[in-house]
């Protein structure tokens, strides 16, 4: 194997977060996009739960955690100082409590869920990032890091569901830190959209 191989969902979330600590740590890998609803076989060998971001590296290690991605590429190439500007337990808390609101925000009818207590819920959380951001920009001081990448791509995916709303809500220094990064070359990068990886055409089973 050439370089380690992603196995990733263009608009997951937490395959974004996995992409964005790639490119930052100028990692070469190969990216194998996948339609979830026709996981590879190859895939699924490599990590049976069958979810992205899978990589696998080029002894055949298997890393299928988004933040563990993260680390392993950042603890290799560091160029940005990105590991300096981490906070687990914030990046927790938006990886629970605020990914359970989202998903039944965003998914009512799947979780057979109210949608509005649900936001509202997300929301407390995301005033909190708002007065976080208050005082330098970025999550942890003035230039952006671990957490922001890692936190970033869910406040996207909670912004999208009703943009206008979700506009029109104080969350000043939220929106200022959302808009920078999804117009970052950085973003731009890792959203370059890829046709689904087929393994027949590849040669690999």
């Amino acid at each position: 194997m050439a370089e380690p191989i992603l196995y990733s969902f263009r608009r997951c979330p937490y395959a974004i977060r996995a992409r964005l600590a790639l490119a930052i740590s100028e990692m070469p890998y190969t990216l194998r996009e996948v339609k979830l609803a026709h996981k590879p076989d190859a895939m699924l060998a490599a990590s049976p739960k069958g979810t992205v971001p899978v990589l696998v590296l080029e002894d055949g290690t298997v890393i299928d955690e988004s933040l563990s991605i993260m680390h392993w590429a950042l603890a290799r190439h560091d160029p940005a100082g990105w590991l300096a500007r981490d906070d687990a337990a914030l990046i927790a808390r938006i990886d629970g409590p605020f990914k359970h609101a989202l998903d039944r925000y965003k998914y009512p009818d799947r979780y057979d869920s109210d949608p509005l207590p649900h936001r509202d819920c997300a929301m407390d959380i995301l005033f909190e990032l708002d007065a976080r951001l208050a005082p330098a920009g970025q999550l942890c001081g003035p230039e952006p890091g671990l957490a922001d990448a890692a936190i970033m791509p869910f406040v996207r995916q909670f912004a999208a569901v009703d943009r206008e709303w979700f506009l029109g809500q104080p969350l000043h220094h939220l929106h200022a830190w959302l808009e920078e990064h999804i117009a970052s070359p950085l973003f731009q990068t890792v959203m370059v959209r890829s046709a689904p990886w087929i393994p027949e055409e590849s040669g690999v089973p």
